[in-house]
């Protein structure tokens, strides 16, 4: 029966990874198409493609100079970013476009081989590659032409490398930290003790070594700091859908193209980008705090707490761009390897999220440009959907780690014969 069972098994799982591979290969060649037919057979002409065939490739040529673009109020990256610019140069054979299309979807093919490899591990389960797999064409097409996925893939193998390679841990989360500051969020969920000061100990190794590398070979290393210091709110954002929905009841702010992305002026905006930098500092508030009380860490503790503190800081962002959603995506696939998380609710309402940005961008991006009744209401149920998973993530993560496993019951021992004491004593 055993022979039998391991047969079945192993059939099932063939089944399920050939499945998975074929969803993939579909789904893949479906956002290509949509990016073919967007914009105009690869030559980046699309509105959504525009990104990298005029902006990158122009940040390119500034950083095959050895200088990072500084004084351009559009480049808000750390140094971490130029290296993934320059990637295409990798790929000789093929237009910049072209080259920065394929490496995006090899970073997807390796998120979702590492999704698979950890699926199939025991205790573990292959829903992470399929929420992966099956969520990320729900953005269309944009996905291809950002960079999130490069930056995502450097998260999700950090996570993955947990418990087994705490050194690559801290590492991958260093390096993706130099790219877009986020993925160092992974690492609040380190378990304590020797895991947490070897993973920070090779982060802080890993980040100081490539940053210093990256100042030898480039100038102004830093100069995105001016340019972030002075972003506004974003449409997109939640503190965005306020102000939009101010505009209905008579508020005169106006919506301007300004750090890369349609950004709100007017009275009480520097207000409101204020009071959503104060809620990201309460958030990581929060976070510190749960780490502290934290008494019980299971194996999908940290997955759970890295989901937790993404989704509190994109909520709280007073930017919300449609590629976010590409690194929820991720963090919420690494939770769902493990049979253990309890963050499988956050990761429904993550998709749904995700299917509505899909709706606000591209489709009906005028709609929240020009703050309609219509744009309002897709921005208030994407951002309520985000913020009510950011609640539910943290409020199950605090509850899954706030007390410790029930001790396993003793062994029950039976009393003592008392009619074999006096028996020895008459003898």
């Amino acid at each position: 029966m055993n022979a039998v069972t391991t047969t079945v098994t192993t059939a099932v799982r063939k089944h399920r990874l050939l499945a998975l591979g074929g969803a993939w290969l579909a789904t893949r060649a479906l956002m290509l198409w949509l990016l073919v037919h967007n914009a105009a057979p690869l030559l980046g002409r699309g509105s959504v493609a525009r990104e990298v065939s005029r902006l990158y490739q122009h940040w390119y040529g500034v950083l095959a100079q050895g200088a990072f673009p500084a004084h351009d109020p559009l480049w808000q990256y750390p140094p971490g970013a130029g290296p993934v610019l320059l990637s295409p140069a990798l790929l000789p054979g093929l237009t910049y476009f072209q080259a920065f299309v394929a490496l995006t979807l090899a970073a997807d093919a390796a998120i979702t081989l590492a999704l698979t490899g950890a699926g199939t591990r025991p205790g573990r389960t292959l829903l992470g590659a399929a929420l992966w797999i099956g969520a990320l064409p729900l953005l269309l097409h944009m996905p291809l032409v950002r960079y999130d996925v490069q930056v995502t893939a450097l998260a999700v193998l950090s996570l993955l490398a947990l418990p087994r390679l705490t050194r690559a841990y801290g590492a991958f989360a260093a390096l993706g930290a130099l790219v877009k500051v986020w993925p160092a969020l992974v690492l609040l969920g380190a378990p304590r003790g020797r895991a947490t000061r070897s993973a920070w100990t090779w982060a802080a190794a890993t980040g100081t070594a490539a940053l210093a590398l990256l100042t030898a070979l480039f100038t102004d290393p830093l100069a995105f700091l001016e340019e972030q210091g002075g972003r506004g709110v974003q449409i997109e954002s939640l503190g965005g859908t306020a102000l939009a929905l101010a505009t209905h009841a008579g508020w005169p702010g106006q919506v301007r193209y300004q750090y890369g992305s349609l950004e709100f002026t007017g009275p009480h905006v520097r207000t409101v980008a204020h009071l959503m930098l104060a809620l990201t500092a309460a958030a990581l508030a929060l976070l510190l705090l749960w780490r502290l009380r934290a008494r019980h860490w299971t194996p999908a503790t940290p997955f759970d707490a890295a989901l937790s503190a993404v989704l509190l800081f994109t909520v709280t962002s007073r930017v919300i761009s449609p590629q976010y959603m590409i690194w929820l995506l991720g963090a919420a696939a690494v939770c769902l390897t493990s049979r253990h998380t309890v963050q499988r609710p956050v990761a429904a309402l993550v998709v749904v999220a995700t299917a509505i940005t899909a709706v606000a961008y591209p489709a009906l991006y005028s709609e929240v440009r020009e703050c309609t009744w219509t744009g309002c209401a897709l921005m208030l149920a994407r951002n309520g959907l985000l913020a009510a998973a950011a609640v539910l993530s943290l409020t199950r993560l605090w509850r899954s780690t706030a007390t410790p496993p029930p001790a396993p019951p003793r062994p029950h021992r039976a009393p003592p014969d008392t009619q074999a004491v006096p028996a020895a004593v008459h003898a």
